[in-house]
């Protein structure tokens, strides 16, 4: 048969065969099957396969394909990419994909990078370090030794962890190295805090100190507590610190001038708190921007407005039980936005606008678990054996961390959280440094670091 006659027949037995019913065209093909011979069977043989198994994921548009996409779990995502390089080129083109996935694992997310390949990279390495987590394998531990005598304050900050001990000396680490930057002798040190230039140290002595790194020098000394001062706080651009004790008052002191500017009276057990902040949200008593002072004792916490204005009055007075049958645990979480607390209860977080309890986190299946760090999607707890991470969004628990016999403090000041900001959403670069500090009986210092990237 020519050539144009074929195709001419051709047209018309398709015609035809579009025509047929599913089961006409399954009766034709059976029959033009058995009428085939050797080659046609083997190229049928051969095309078959390449017919049932269309490439969908080659054939459809991009946009469509990525809407696709995003109905599969990250894991079968990563299957998928072992189909072919085509589909590897597609799913891993998919940012949003792999953004989604990276913020289910409480990732933090710069939606301005927009680099597809840069967000499967950071899905993985989220992903190992979840794993690592949720197998408590993700820190390791160090010591730093060098006080003669039992270490009651430690305070941190951008790598450096400052040390308070009844040796009668405070000293500055580097924890990365280990290695003692300064080391001055002091009063009995209850409390402490640093910047750059100075040291400032609450004591048993009943007194304040602010202290010059480089020479040693005191160079103020606060005078009016009758009470050890378990809790200090400044804030340079108000030139002010404040001060609790357990002569169960706050004292705000001109910083640089060292006298006593008021005293706050109301609280009926030791002052174990302080801390001086910005307000970040706006209420009928405050607006953003002002400077707020928090002071916890064993049942409240009180709300002081200080700013410019040094003979404030109690704002508000927070606690978990009207008729103090419950303690409150002495520490205490304020980022201007919220009030965080524990207690044998659980975890309460007030919203500071409203003053109202926005939720409480009981975890009925570990008591008396205490707060170290509270983020937007993790929060750092401890009890007498372990190091925690709660997911905030599941409160669940999802890792925890072996910790030695500690010393224990009723104030809280032997313990302290290091880096923070991961507790807002791990990035890749902010799960490194400093986890948890605390003294030891040997008057060491114990410390839980991130382990690196397997």
């Amino acid at each position: 048969m020519e050539r144009k006659d074929f195709e001419t027949w051709l047209d018309n037995i398709s015609v035809t065969f579009l025509s047929l019913t599913d089961l006409q065209k399954n009766e034709t093909l059976d029959h033009l099957i058995s009428l085939s011979g050797a080659v046609q069977l083997r190229h049928l043989s051969n095309n078959l396969e390449t017919l049932l198994k269309r490439d969908f994921l080659k054939l459809l548009p991009l946009e469509l394909s990525f809407y696709l996409l995003k109905w599969l779990d990250p894991q079968t995502l990563l299957t998928c990419c072992l189909v072919s390089k085509q589909w590897n080129k597609v799913i891993s083109a998919c940012t949003e994909v792999w953004q989604i996935a990276c913020r289910n694992l409480g990732w933090q997310i710069d939606d301005s990078v927009q680099d597809a390949l840069h967000w499967k990279k950071v899905y993985l390495k989220a992903i190992l370090r979840m794993k690592q987590l949720e197998d408590h394998e993700a820190f390791e531990t160090s010591s730093l030794i060098g006080h003669s005598a039992r270490v009651y304050a430690l305070y941190y900050k951008d790598g450096l962890l400052c040390t308070g001990s009844d040796d009668l000396s405070a000293k500055l680490w580097d924890v990365s190295t280990g290695q003692c930057v300064y080391g001055i002798q002091t009063h009995t040190c209850a409390a402490v805090k640093f910047d750059e230039q100075k040291l400032v140290t609450g004591s048993f002595d009943n007194t304040v100190a602010c202290w010059e790194w480089s020479s040693g020098a005191r160079t103020q000394h606060f005078r009016g507590h009758t009470g050890a001062v378990f809790s200090v706080d400044y804030n340079d651009e108000l030139d002010i610190l404040v001060s609790g004790s357990a002569d169960f008052t706050v004292k705000v002191w001109a910083l640089s001038a060292g006298t006593c500017l008021n005293t706050l009276t109301g609280h009926t057990e030791w002052v174990t708190k302080v801390v001086l902040q910005k307000c970040k949200v706006k209420s009928l008593l405050h607006s953003p921007g002002d400077y707020i002072l928090l002071s916890a004792d064993k049942y409240e916490i009180k709300i002081w407005p200080i700013g410019r204005e040094i003979n404030c009055k109690c704002l508000k007075t927070l606690s978990v039980s009207e008729d103090r049958s419950i303690c409150l645990q002495p520490r205490l979480h304020f980022d201007g936005k919220y009030i965080v607390c524990s207690s044998a209860l659980g975890l309460y977080q007030w919203d500071f606008a409203s003053y109202d309890i926005l939720r409480v986190i009981k975890t009925p299946e570990i008591a008396n678990l205490a707060l170290l760090g509270f983020g937007d999607v993790f929060a750092l707890l401890f009890d007498n054996r372990y190091l925690y991470i709660m997911d905030l969004r599941t409160e669940s628990l999802i890792s925890r961390w072996p910790l030695p016999e500690y010393r224990k403090s009723k104030r809280g000041s032997s313990f302290l959280a290091g880096e923070a900001s991961w507790l807002n959403g791990l990035d890749g670069h902010n799960d490194t440094g400093l986890v948890f500090a605390t003294s030891m009986p040997d008057h060491s210092i114990h410390l839980v670091l991130w382990k690196e990237h397997g």
